[in-house]
């Protein structure tokens, strides 16, 4: 009797040790996983704010129209510039990218749709359109995008660089190249000011590409 009274407190003792080791484990889990849960709430992604180019305005008199039709095609450009990201850099060899801060579209998108409503906007063109709209057309406007980006440095500025070409359809020759570079000064460092430099950059670029292609065409009348 004794011994089975000794084997039954052993069991008792034994089976308490089990349950508080268990339930040290749990403690153990249940903390591990309230603080996994505590970080990844620190570390929730940050909302994303999307920047997008203000609509070009026409001009108040419009000249005479000139009897052509322009298709304007995306422009090449490297990888960078064909995702939504606001790309920056220091000098001319190291670049980034801005995690949370994104254009609306690409880049090659949003300097081809300034370019399409400047110069329909204009009124100075039979008419204006996208490859993806038109597919008649007497002329085509492409060209390589090299540098649409927040540039740091003693000052920071809203970069635009590119080559533009028009195609005469008829003929398949390249009948008018111009480029286009230029700093535009931002207000502050803050991403909002250089997309601002870089919305005032994009619609000078417009306004000269426009006078050129007037220009062009006054000089080479449309048979």
């Amino acid at each position: 009797m004794r011994e089975n009274s000794l084997w039954r407190s052993e069991m008792k003792q034994n089976g308490v040790g089990h349950i508080l080791r268990a339930a040290g484990h749990r403690g153990v889990l249940l903390g591990l996983l309230v603080a996994l849960l505590g970080l990844a709430g620190c570390g929730s992604a940050r909302p994303i704010k999307y920047y997008q180019l203000t609509s070009p305005v026409g001009s108040a008199t419009v000249p005479e129209s000139i009897h052509v039709s322009i298709i304007v095609r995306a422009f090449e450009a490297n990888h960078l510039l064909r995702e939504d990201r606001i790309v920056y850099g220091w000098g001319a060899q190291e670049v980034g990218t801005y995690e949370n801060q994104r254009w609306t579209s690409p880049p090659v998108e949003l300097l081809q749709e300034a370019i399409v409503r400047g110069l329909r906007s204009s009124g100075q063109f039979r008419s204006v359109s996208t490859a993806r709209s038109a597919n008649t057309g007497d002329f085509v406007l492409s060209g390589h995008l090299y540098e649409f980006n927040e540039v740091d440095g003693s000052t920071v500025v809203g970069r635009l660089a590119y080559d533009v070409r028009l195609h005469d359809r008829k003929t398949g020759a390249t009948v008018w190249r111009t480029s286009y570079k230029h700093d535009e000064v931002s207000a502050s460092k803050e991403v909002a000011a250089v997309v601002s430099a870089m919305d005032k950059n994009v619609q000078q670029s417009v306004q000269q590409l426009q006078a050129g292609l007037v220009e062009y065409f006054r000089g080479h009348p449309s048979n």
